[in-house]
This record gives C-alpha cells, structure tokens and sequence, in this order.
C-alpha cells in the first residue's frame, strides 16, 4: 500500500482478512458480524476453538466468518483486531507475541471498572491499554480503535446504517490509514485519525462517559467530528 496523498483519501482493503481475538464476546461478535457483511474473511478467536466457531455459525452461514482458537485466528488474519477483557489482556498478548510480529493489531480494549457510581477508568501502567499492547507487542504495528462502537448497533438486524465516527491512534500512518479504511468499510462508519498512540488513554476513558450517557437517556450513543 502506497502513502495516501489527502488525509481524507484511504487505500483499498477489499481484501484483507480480520482475526478478532475475543470474538465471542459481544463487541467481538458485533464487529465480526459487520466486516463480514462488507466482504471480509473474519476469523473469530477464542480460548477454545469450539466456542469459537459456535460464535461464527451464530453470526449465520451466509457470513465468511469461522472459528479458531486465538493463536491460530492471531496467524489466520492480515489484521487481528483485540477485544478481550481488560484482565486477560496482557497475558495474552504475551502468549502470541510471536505469531503478532509484523502484524497489524487493532486494540480496542477500554480499562474501566464499576462501582455502586457507575463506570470510570482505570489506570494503566504503560498509560493506555493500547501502550500495554504496544510495549508487549514491540514487533507488531498497533494501533487503537472501534472503542466507541456499541455491540447492540452493530449486532442489530434492523441497522443498516451504524451513524459512528471512530477514532484511529498510533504512530504508523499507513497501519492508522488501513484501520481507518477497514472502518469505512461499515456502513455509515467513517474512520477519523485521532493522534498519537500516546493519546489512546483519554480515548478509551472517554468509554465511561458513553457509558453513562447511555445509561441516562437508555440509548447507545457513539460520537461523531465536525469540519474533517
């Protein structure tokens, strides 16, 4: 893939497959599910490959989507995209940083935790959980996203359209490009660069926010820029 010349030009992705690490939770499935309608071959990973491929025969046969457990959907996918629980997330990143060299890894894990208050975010040692996957991840080219998209749109029959800007971080311009293409490749979804992969922690804190948001007005609200 060639360097875009405008901000707002993206590179074909048409043909990239996309492995989901934790892709039998509800946000996993969901985004499964809608890259899967645009075309792509998905590989949803679990820690056992039967609940796995029972997560892709639910998404339904029409869908190119399967099951692995999560090392062979890491090796499967031309971008792994990471939605597991916070808790787990080091540890498995640990586990396949060998199978994740050279990949592009899509980290949408948002550290947060709650109480009788409501949700708020957690702190993070490396700042983010993004930085975690970065620093556990040094060969592989990540880059943080889909935090804000809710999994009751995106696994809803009756949304055609998901009306959503999602943010895009890191600090390779080419790996932020194809994740923002992959973005854009959801209907009514537009992928925005939002910074440096050290500016992921207020993204992914912003999550609580939506959370409460959601909560007051029973909606499932996303975010969307103005003026780009």
């Amino acid at each position: 893939m060639t360097q875009q010349s405008s901000p707002h030009d993206l590179p074909d992705v048409s043909g990239l497959s996309v492995a989901v690490l934790g892709g039998t939770g509800d946000q996993g499935r969901g985004l499964a599910r809608r890259l899967a309608m645009a075309g792509h071959e998905v590989i949803l990973g679990s820690r056992s490959a039967e609940r796995a491929q029972a997560a892709a025969d639910e998404l339904g046969a029409d869908l190119p989507v399967r099951g692995l457990d999560n090392a062979a959907a890491a090796a499967a996918g031309d971008v792994v995209v990471v939605a597991v629980p916070w808790d787990g997330h080091r540890a498995l990143l640990e586990s396949l940083k060998d199978v994740l060299a050279g990949k592009i890894v899509v980290d949408c894990v948002n550290p947060l935790g709650f109480d009788k208050r409501g949700a708020y975010a957690l702190p993070v040692e490396e700042g983010s959980a993004a930085e975690q996957a970065a620093a556990v991840l040094p060969d592989s080219r990540v880059v943080a996203a889909f935090h804000h998209v809710s999994a009751v749109v995106l696994l809803d029959p009756e949304v055609t359209e998901v009306d959503l800007d999602v943010l895009v971080l890191g600090d390779d311009r080419e790996a932020t490009d194809t994740v923002r293409a992959l973005a854009a490749r959801i209907p009514g979804v537009r992928g925005v660069y939002g910074g440096r992969l050290r500016n992921a922690h207020q993204v992914e804190a912003f999550t609580a926010n939506l959370i409460s948001i959601n909560r007051r007005y029973k909606a499932h609200a996303g975010i969307r820029i103005t003026d780009v």
